[in-house]
């Protein structure tokens, strides 16, 4: 594929190594290639997010669309590894040693009700375990770019979604978040890309580029850090793949959660 064309990147090879030295298992499904970590006797899969170019934000005449969802192309140089889930209460109590979340019941929902900064100390403390792993928050772009999973429709699942397919404000609505492979995931193995938490991601937040851009993550200071990917609480257009979201670092939140992924960090 050339450059100026959308999709993987060419002679783009699996990682170096497969599997990864950290992987307790590993291997390769209908959605690529994938290993799991274990952290505390648990375990997380990560699934490898391979290089490409996008179209990041989202065209003129998208219903729900923003000012500041600029579309322009993106080209991601370098893969990396992408939890397949949020972060779980589980994972979180075993690393933390509490559970801030609001909505409990089961160990595989999400945790939420946790700030950015909060999310600094659970990463702190994993890579410390982890020796010399780097679990970071992906950029704004490498988030959008996995959670469209190749697709240019306002969802990775099409031009519309339902309730069983994504946790949010719809016809249906349970007023909480569900277990976070209780739906269906995307095309590369993702789930919960739309809805359920936004999750915080590495960026703060600025004005795109109205030109192409390679690897691109926002000033190193500012107010806000980004959230993507909409709650449970949110209605159809605020889970959009391009739908943006800024908060500052200290908030908490009960629609608020993260997911990690090991790689380049930007």
């Amino acid at each position: 594929m050339s450059s100026n064309k959308l999709g993987f990147i060419d002679n783009c090879v699996p990682p170096n190594p497969f599997p990864p030295l950290w992987a307790n298992s590993w291997g390769q499904d209908k959605y690529g290639l994938w290993a799991s970590l274990l952290i505390e006797g648990v375990v997380q899969v990560m699934r490898w997010i391979r290089p490409g170019i996008f179209l990041m934000g989202s065209p003129f005449g998208e219903p729900g669309r923003s000012s500041d969802e600029v579309l322009h192309k993106v080209t991601l140089t370098e893969g990396y590894w992408l939890a397949d889930t949020p972060c779980t209460q589980k994972l979180w109590e075993k690393v933390m040693g509490n559970n801030p979340s609001q909505f409990k019941g089961e160990e595989q929902l999400p945790v939420d009700s946790v700030s950015w900064n909060d999310c600094q100390e659970f990463l702190r403390i994993t890579n410390d375990k982890l020796n010399g792993l780097k679990l970071w928050h992906p950029t704004e772009s490498q988030w959008e770019y996995a959670c469209r999973a190749g697709t240019l429709t306002p969802y990775s699942f099409g031009h519309k979604i339902t309730t069983e397919q994504v946790n949010y404000y719809g016809s249906v609505h349970i007023d909480s978040t569900v277990a976070v492979k209780a739906l269906p995931c995307n095309q590369w193995g993702l789930y919960q890309m739309h809805g359920n938490l936004w999750e915080w991601c590495q960026d703060w937040y600025g004005e795109y580029s109205e030109g192409a851009s390679v690897y691109p993550e926002r000033s190193d200071s500012g107010e806000f850090r980004i959230l993507r990917g909409g709650g449970w609480i949110d209605v159809s257009r605020n889970v959009r793949s391009a739908s943006r979201l800024r908060s500052q670092p200290v908030v908490r939140s009960n629609s608020i959660g993260f997911r990690f992924f090991l790689g380049h960090k930007g």
